[in-house]
């Protein structure tokens, strides 16, 4: 299976915790959210995957971001399959949203970072793949995808 991640910038995180589940087997980590004071909760996968088992590659770039980065980062930490792209967006906060009175504008404050689950930091670092791949303006413009086409190599070698 060849999971796409590639300009996906995320969405929400239960969302991440559930597609993560589908590949890696409950109770693995799935993620830790650090706070500032130290304390930290972890998210660990869902029983029930169903690919748990299945070769698998993810495809990855520099718009793979946030909740994303969180799916593409636990199925590298688990060695459950490869990464194959070029390196992710690095989006790993957690932020509140305050308000100010008097239709005063907001602030947004950062509480907390997402790790994976070998505890890496995903903020402003991203993920390097396991097979970096660049598409070229070349590639663009021939409607090539030397990135999908490497995918399908990794999956395809390993069979009969």
């Amino acid at each position: 299976m060849i999971l796409d991640l590639r300009n996906n910038g995320g969405g929400w995180l239960d969302t991440a915790i559930t597609v993560v589940s589908e590949f890696i087997k409950a109770p693995n980590v799935v993620m830790y959210e650090q706070y500032g004071d130290g304390t930290r909760t972890t998210y660990k996968a869902k029983s029930g995957g169903v690919a748990t088992d299945i070769p698998l590659v993810v495809l990855v770039n520099e718009g793979t971001a946030s909740a994303s980065e969180i799916t593409a980062g636990a199925i590298q930490d688990w060695a459950r399959g490869k990464l194959v792209g070029v390196k992710t967006y690095g989006k790993g906060s957690v932020q509140h949203i305050n308000e100010l009175k008097d239709d005063g504008g907001a602030v947004r404050i950062t509480v907390a970072h997402w790790l994976t689950p070998k505890e890496r930091l995903i903020h402003k670092l991203g993920l390097t793949p396991d097979v970096v791949v660049t598409i070229s303006d070349d590639d663009i413009k021939n409607n090539r995808d030397p990135q999908l086409d490497k995918a399908v190599e990794i999956l395809t070698s390993g069979l009969p």
